[in-house]
């Protein structure tokens, strides 16, 4: 995930890994690794500020970049860090400050502001180069599924264009026209097949077929702008059912793709009729939009994920208000915390949200502080 700017919060940056088995935080005192089933604090560095911190996978390497608040930890410099030896195993330096990076087995991926570089993750040999427009946000997205492993970047500073970039054919695939206004969130499907984008008005979130570069789905977020911060599926093999949404209102949005794809089929034999609306502005109803209000104080920046989908089968008629889906979403907060919401529809598209968890993520300590502390 990009680098936050803002300063008043403790936390610098976070990132889930890919599976979203665990996720990470930079402080201006370092980083932490949390397992995100349990809550528990894994790993602890206390080395300086980080504004950049990515794991790949539940491996000991992470993708490291300092806040240049001390000499040694550039802005200009990625890390290649072994959280075992607790040793750095490469540098790479670039003339600019890195505003993003992202990992997966084969390719890494370094976002400056008008250039992106694209690496052999195994060798650090330099694959390609892309010139982009001038991307003072670090925004990219990536899938780190091999079979569709598209890298996305804005394509224009004065509109919503999306570029999508193949990195293991290194070739560019498309180029998708989201919005009228400018890109300030955009994300993939955990298959590579979907991409979910916001402008900087946020009203609207738009889905796209990535083989068919086009707009699949129109959510409407809300009628006055906020800023979107972050933007995530559901784990999926098809396409996804849910699609979840932060932003500086301090609500969380969450959009259903599965129950509109069920509607849409009626009106069309097709799949591909049924997913492509008859417009542009062609917004999907508003049942399909559930909110969770004031979730995070407003303005506060804060970090969304679906980790879990979890669908009943079998649920007959009789029991229509038994819960049909449930999605485990979590909510990494730049104010210093970490939210875990059970999110439940019924047959008769009812929802629930459920606090399960909250704790303090700068304040956690690991088992064996514990453990040394009752001692």
């Amino acid at each position: 995930m990009a680098a936050s700017s803002s300063a008043s919060n403790p936390i610098l940056c976070a990132s889930f890994n890919q599976d979203n088995s665990c996720f990470v935080i930079g402080t201006k005192d370092g980083f932490r690794i949390f397992d995100s089933n349990s809550g528990r604090l894994l790993y602890e560095r206390v080395i300086g500020a980080f504004v950049i911190v990515e794991m790949l996978f539940s491996s000991s390497l992470l993708a490291i970049v300092g806040a240049g608040e001390q000499a040694s930890l550039s802005p200009r410099r990625l890390c290649l860090f072994n959280t075992q030896t607790g040793t750095a195993l490469r540098e790479l330096n670039f003339l600019t400050s890195i505003l993003s990076v992202c990992v997966n087995r084969k390719r890494l991926i370094v976002v400056l502001q008008g250039k992106t570089f694209i690496y052999d993750i195994n060798s650090l040999v330099i694959l390609d180069t892309i010139d982009t427009v001038p991307n003072s946000k670090g925004l990219c997205a990536f899938s780190p599924c091999l079979d569709g492993c598209f890298l996305a970047l804005p394509a224009s500073s004065t509109k919503g264009s999306v570029l999508v970039y193949n990195v293991i054919d290194l070739h560019s695939h498309c180029e998708i026209d989201a919005h009228k206004s400018p890109l300030a969130a955009i994300v993939f499907s955990s298959n590579g097949m979907y991409i979910a984008t916001a402008s900087e008005q946020g009203t609207l979130i738009r889905v796209h077929s990535v083989s068919e570069a086009t707009k699949s789905y129109s959510f409407r977020r809300g009628t006055y702008p906020s800023t979107i911060f972050s933007l995530s599926f559901g784990p999926c093999i098809g396409l996804p059912d849910v699609l979840v949404a932060s932003s500086s209102s301090g609500s969380i949005h969450a959009f259903f793709l599965g129950m509109a794809i069920d509607q849409r089929s009626k009106r069309s034999s097709s799949f591909l009729g049924s997913i492509i609306p008859n417009s542009v502005g062609d917004a999907l109803d508003a049942t399909h939009h559930h909110i969770l209000h004031n979730a995070v104080p407003p303005g506060v920046k804060s970090y969304v994920v679906v980790r879990k989908v979890d669908k009943a089968a079998d649920v007959s008629e009789s029991k229509s208000k038994s819960i049909a889906f449930r999605a485990t979403v979590s909510i990494i907060t730049y104010n210093g915390y970490f939210l875990e919401y059970f999110l439940d529809i019924n047959h008769l598209n009812e929802s629930c949200w459920t606090l399960d968890r909250e704790f303090n993520l700068v304040t956690a300590i690991s088992d064996s502080e514990s453990s040394a502390t009752s001692s």
